[in-house]
């Protein structure tokens, strides 16, 4: 007898839940989990090349070992930081992960501007293609970032709606922290400019700007 009230009930929860946006909230659900899967990959491939970089950059930087330093404690701080799909709906975790992320590109960005002085390095081929693996992966880690703020932002608006907010209440689907958002007035403030004018020149004269971000 309970088996047979079983599969009478079945087929009308089933259409019920259907019915109520519970099997779309699951799929958007997984939308969002398989756009932040594809931007992790490309976050780990990003730290894989760093050791590589930093070891092609060794033997001709012997002034700036701070600079290497930086790079090789901003690339840990990123190992320490352990994440997975399913801490897209943890706001506390994914800023760590951000914030270490946007160490890690800062200290990327001094070993490049660096780079610069190093005219030996920059003709060295292990370099150039790593650089060119770089810009790869990071170019791949904005285009993935980009499908997951959209994956979120359609899966916020979907769960928002009603009736639907009412199954995301009941089943414990929260709106999910879009990326960066916590950052907000940091990404959105104006870089500080400096110009460094030698003392003796007019002040016509300037030689240098240099553009400091705060990122």
């Amino acid at each position: 007898m309970k088996r047979f009230l079983l599969r009478l009930l079945l087929p009308l929860l089933a259409l019920t839940l259907t019915g109520c946006g519970y099997n779309e909230i699951q799929r958007l659900d997984e939308q969002v989990k398989a756009a932040w899967s594809q931007t992790l990959n490309q976050y780990e491939r990003r730290a894989e090349l760093v050791p590589k970089l930093v070891n092609s950059v060794n033997a001709y930087m012997v002034n700036e070992r701070t600079v290497l330093t930086e790079v090789t404690e901003a690339r840990a701080q990123v190992g320490k930081v352990q994440i997975n799909v399913n801490d897209v709906s943890d706001p506390a975790l994914m800023r760590q992960f951000e914030q270490a992320q946007a160490q890690l590109s800062s200290a990327l960005s001094r070993l490049i501007a660096v780079s610069e002085n190093y005219p030996q390095l920059k003709s060295d081929g292990l370099f150039r293609d790593l650089m060119t693996q770089l810009e790869g992966t990071e170019n791949r880690i904005a285009t993935e970032r980009g499908r997951f703020v959209r994956a979120v932002q359609e899966y916020n608006v979907y769960i928002r709606q009603f009736p639907t907010l009412i199954t995301a209440k009941l089943f414990g689907y929260d709106v999910k922290e879009n990326y960066g958002v916590d950052r907000q007035p940091e990404i959105m403030r104006n870089p500080e400019v400096k110009f460094d004018v030698p003392g003796s020149a007019a002040p016509a004269g300037v030689e240098h700007a240099e553009v400091v971000s705060r990122s």
